[in-house]
């Protein structure tokens, strides 16, 4: 037996001692750690994966909710000790069956889509041009970046945030009623007057941005919508702040200074009286009918109601809606900088900056 042959029998055999431990004697903190583990292993082999940057972003932070995912499932359920042996051991399997959900992942982008980790022979080593080895000495040095970066952000504080506001979430279902009151709604008349809207981008330091800021290497991952120069009438898709479910909410601006850097800028837009009117009264509609923020479509880049949107898109759905798009793009692909790196005919203009850091009064 060759020595690859080798190792892959004894890869099989870890594997199988291991499912054999977690199956009889998993608990908790086993699982935890074996998950942990796993993250970490997923992680280096999604840097190596040959495909483009954007699509390794979308296969990472699969990772990072399926982790999330996990982590909550092991402590809402692996802390009790089940009374009969049978239902343990059904326990656990399921346990085993959520733990190996990113391989089932790999599986499907690697194999079924054509990708495939790629390592180059000892005949393609030797014919590398110049070119490409500094293109490749290139690469793995914003790997490596990358990974001192994530390994600085992707924190278990930051994780257990995120695990902790997954079951508040809804991609599926509208679950935010009704958050604006007609108090919001007279402050966003009153503001009809102002003939400009307010794009907003934040820099807010909440525990999803950092993490998307690490693969998107920008530094402002939020969007918002104002209808006045002042951000009384502020909003836009967001988790809620554990106050309001997650959806369409009115924005604090403290909310925003979860980090001694936190900030945000604000820009302008022309916008007819008539043009603010039909914005409000499509906030209206949806906040009648009902919201969610649409964490799925982070990654999978699509809807399943209308109403499910995150930030960005609901901001650039809101422009189209009112003839104020300045730029063409399916809404699902929207980031928030695109909202201003792609403003090419200056319709925007700039407001003021905002900087929160915690240190400040």
């Amino acid at each position: 037996m060759t020595d690859i042959g080798q190792y892959k029998v004894i890869v099989r055999i870890s594997r199988l001692l291991l499912i054999l431990i977690l199956l009889i004697y998993g608990d908790i903190t086993l699982f935890v750690i074996a998950s942990q583990l796993l993250f970490w292993v997923m992680l280096l082999r999604a840097v190596k994966i040959q495909a483009k940057k954007r699509f390794r972003f979308y296969l990472i932070f699969l990772y990072v909710l399926l982790l999330a995912a996990q982590t909550i499932f092991y402590l809402r359920y692996m802390g009790q000790t089940p009374d009969f042996l049978f239902m343990q051991l059904a326990r656990n399997a399921l346990g085993i069956f959520i733990l190996i959900l990113p391989y089932l992942l790999e599986y499907e982008v690697t194999v079924k889509k054509y990708t495939e980790f790629y390592m180059p022979s000892v005949q393609e080593r030797n014919t590398l041009s110049f070119g490409q080895l500094k293109d490749a000495a290139g690469a793995m040095q914003g790997a490596v970046v990358g990974l001192g970066q994530l390994r600085q952000t992707v924190t278990p504080v930051r994780i257990m945030e995120i695990a902790q506001e997954l079951p508040r979430h809804n991609s599926a279902q509208y679950i935010n009623n009704g958050s604006l009151t007609e108090a919001y709604f007279d402050k966003a008349e009153d503001s009809l007057d102002d003939s400009h809207l307010y794009v907003v981008v934040s820099n807010t330091g909440s525990a999803a941005s950092e993490i998307i800021s690490v693969f998107t290497r920008k530094q402002y991952n939020h969007a918002s919508l104002s209808f006045d120069r002042d951000l009384k009438t502020i909003i836009s898709y967001n988790g809620g702040e554990k106050v309001y479910p997650p959806g369409l909410n009115q924005e604090m601006i403290e909310f925003f200074n979860k980090k001694e850097d936190s900030s945000l800028i604000v820009y302008q837009l022309d916008a007819s009286r008539e043009q603010k009117e039909l914005l409000i009264n499509k906030v209206r509609e949806i906040n009648e009918h009902g919201s969610a923020y649409n964490m799925l479509g982070l990654v999978l880049r699509t809807s399943l109601k209308p109403n499910i949107m995150f930030c960005s898109q609901f901001v650039y759905n809101m422009l189209r809606n009112a003839g104020l798009a300045y730029f063409e793009k399916a809404d699902g692909q929207v980031k928030p900088t695109d909202l201003v790196e792609l403003d090419y005919h200056r319709k925007l203009s700039f407001c003021y900056e905002i900087f929160l850091g915690r240190g400040q009064d």
